[in-house]
């Protein structure tokens, strides 16, 4: 990630905040749910699993837009 200049700080804002986002569904362990019975789940594991991908997705636009990598390439 790199330093904001004026123009690319809405990159840079988002860029930290989808970064923290994923850490946080990271650190979820989504596959812990799949060892209880479907009732006693906190949340739906294939849900957060689409929610990192989504999440990943616009990490890579970000990066994009900012010129430094191409989509893929976030060392993820």
């Amino acid at each position: 990630m790199t330093a904001p200049n004026g123009e690319n700080e809405f990159l840079y804002e988002l860029q930290a905040e989808v970064e923290v986002e994923l850490i946080h569904v990271e650190e979820s362990r989504p596959e812990q749910e799949f060892d209880l019975p479907v009732t006693e789940w906190l949340f739906d594991p294939t849900d957060v699993e689409r929610e990192q991908i989504g999440l990943r997705g616009l990490l890579d636009a970000v990066e994009v837009l900012e010129g430094h990598s191409r989509p893929g390439e976030h060392g993820a």
